[in-house]
């Protein structure tokens, strides 16, 4: 086990061993802390060295699951199972079908703007919300660790010829890779895999990949993210740590329209004056039986 260390401004250093870690924490020379359920240390005194190695991640994209994995030469120090932000696209498609069906109802309402978004380039909703969620995890485990290199397994869709609407918007995976990689080449350096070079690096190293993509195996994602990671800095090619951390997107909900239809007697209004009406009767019944 090996625990992230951070210098007193901030400064991610490479990880030390759980046990050093203690005998720092022990003399007061480190503080521990917890970051999104990573236990870390602070140091409390400038370090004798801020020497970083080559630190990688290794991102494996996927449709429901997906695996990160954080190795230097040396050793492995964190594997990410992640749950895909997939569902961005089915609440915009919900949200717009009840914004339209209130423009129709007989009620105040603003009226219809004209499309702002019409005739310009950007990218689905849905789509930035996959391909932003897997940067912000990145972003999250360079606080952690000097990240140097970020490897990943570049996804590729069946193309048609001369179907230019097709080519584009094919795959949620396909479409928008390009502004993550740009997002990458800003802050790492960027490296790419095919799919059947990850499996030669699998198979060349005796691993197995497991048929269940929804389990919560090693096998699963991060087995690939492990390769795409040893890829950029190398090693002894042997898998010295298999445990795994789980994350998952938090489904913020700002507004509810696309979760409820409008239903008569539903507003807040009558619904806290049901409860108060409920509350009087239970209230008034406990004082009868009372008495």
């Amino acid at each position: 086990m090996f625990v992230p260390v951070k210098t007193k401004d901030g400064q991610p250093l490479m990880p030390l061993h759980a046990a050093r870690a203690r005998k720092l924490i022990k003399r007061g020379e480190a503080t521990p802390y917890w970051n999104n359920g990573i236990y870390c240390i602070r140091l409390n005194k400038e370090p004798s060295d801020r020497d970083t190695q080559a630190i990688a991640v290794g991102v494996d994209p996927g449709s429901k699951k997906e695996g990160f994995t954080v190795k230097s030469e040396a050793y492995t120090y964190l594997n990410v199972q992640a749950d895909a932000h997939n569902k961005v696209g089915k609440k915009v498609e919900k949200r717009r079908e009840l914004r339209r069906g209130r423009r129709s109802r007989k009620c105040p309402n603003r009226k219809n703007r004209t499309n702002r978004l019409a005739n310009k380039v950007r990218m689905p909703a849905g789509t930035r919300a996959r391909w932003d969620w897997k940067l912000r995890i990145l972003d999250w485990l360079s606080k952690l660790f000097p990240i140097t290199d970020v490897c990943v397994e570049d996804i590729k869709a069946r193309t048609i010829e001369r179907a230019k609407k097709w080519n584009t918007t094919f795959s949620p995976l396909e479409v928008g890779k390009e502004w993550f990689y740009a997002e990458i080449g800003k802050r790492w350096q960027l490296l790419t895999l095919q799919g059947w070079e990850t499996k030669e690096i699998r198979d060349r190293l005796g691993l197995k990949k497991s048929s269940k993509k929804l389990s919560e195996t090693f096998e699963a994602h991060c087995v690939d993210s492990w390769c795409l990671a040893y890829h950029a800095v190398k090693g002894d090619g042997v898998v010295d740590n298999r445990e795994m951390f789980f994350i998952s997107p938090i489904r913020i909900v700002r507004r509810q329209l696309h979760r409820q239809n409008p239903q008569k007697g539903a507003s807040v209004r009558g619904m806290v004056a049901r409860l108060t009406m409920e509350l009087l009767r239970t209230r008034s019944s406990i004082i009868s039986n009372t008495d």
